[in-house]
């Protein structure tokens, strides 16, 4: 098998984003009403409907952004034939889109994936008090050396490469004061652009303990089953199975760096040619033109998408 379904994470959210799918392919609608239903509220309002702002908020985007990747899959596999067992030679997602992409393949339900990712998402911003933490986007500077800035910036403080997004981005996270130093000794090594972003915590850093602590305990009262096909860690790079460990991964994920680039270059380097982006947005579809040369990354989140899903798949299988 040649394709991988990859599943997107914070930021990629839009109000309205999965509603064409909803109104062209009825089957769609089962998996927001589940989402509804587990979370006790009309979350799917929200999403269609705004406002932006409440979109926004973490406990919110988070079930958003899966329950749409998880209506376009259940699209996907009732108009194109997709299945993950027989077509997908790896599952992974950025972030959250982990708990997306498990759900996709059969190892969360719908329903505890959604209440687990509003956990989630409150226990993150929770974590670190509003203006405390930040982030920070470190463009023109490979891996290692986005790492030695923010070792450089720490002083005492936390700073740490959060997201190894590929193509010369990388993210750092920690104190707000850290994270700002970051900023300028990355310009005095030669970054292209070096810029703050607008986010409410400081996600994926050692900041986030309190929150990795209650997903422990969360995820400890959930059923993981063995995926369909193998999950590629977030913070591994590299697949994985048993639901054990599973488990292990994703508490470590929310203080552990995102390696999105090494996953990418995993999946590549194992034969994998199709990258298709299941949900909203197309951010990782860009990132796979930087990491994997001559690998092809296809999103797919809306109606007119699904069409010519089908045909990338048929011609993965083939190729």
């Amino acid at each position: 098998m040649t394709a991988a379904f990859t599943f997107p994470g914070q930021g990629s959210q839009a109000v309205g984003m999965g509603k064409a799918l909803v109104e062209t392919f009825p089957v769609a609608r089962a998996v927001f009403d589940e989402v509804d239903a587990a979370l006790g509220e009309k979350l799917t309002t929200t999403i269609w409907d705004g406002p932006a702002e409440t979109l926004q908020l973490t406990e919110n985007a988070q079930p958003a952004l899966m329950a749409v990747s998880l209506a376009t899959m259940r699209v996907l596999e009732s108009e194109a034939g997709f299945s993950v067992a027989a077509h997908a030679a790896f599952v992974a997602g950025h972030s959250l889109g982990e708990y997306s992409a498990l759900a996709a393949a059969g190892s969360l339900s719908i329903s505890d994936t959604a209440r687990l990712l509003r956990i989630r998402g409150l226990a993150m911003q929770k974590a670190v008090p509003v203006g405390v933490g930040a982030m920070a986007a470190l463009l023109g500077l490979d891996y290692e050396a986005a790492v030695a800035v923010a070792n450089e910036a720490a002083q005492g403080q936390v700073c740490q490469a959060a997201n190894d997004n590929g193509g010369g981005q990388v993210v750092v996270s920690g104190d707000k004061a850290a994270v700002e130093r970051a900023l300028e000794i990355a310009r005095s090594k030669g970054a292209k652009r070096a810029m703050l972003l607008p986010v409410s915590a400081p996600f994926h850093c050692r900041l986030m303990q309190p929150a990795a602590d209650a997903m422990a305990e969360a995820l400890a009262g959930v059923t993981i089953k063995r995926p369909a096909s193998a999950l590629v860690s977030n913070v591994l790079a590299a697949p994985i199975s048993e639901p054990d460990e599973i488990q292990r991964r994703l508490i470590e994920q929310v203080t552990g760096t995102v390696r999105w680039r090494e996953s990418v270059a995993y999946m590549a380097n194992h034969g994998v040619t199709r990258f298709f982006e299941i949900g909203a947005g197309k951010v990782l579809t860009g990132l796979v033109k930087r990491i994997a040369e001559g690998a092809v990354g296809i999103p797919v989140g809306g109606p007119n998408d699904i069409g010519a899903a089908k045909g990338a798949l048929a011609a993965a299988q083939s190729g």
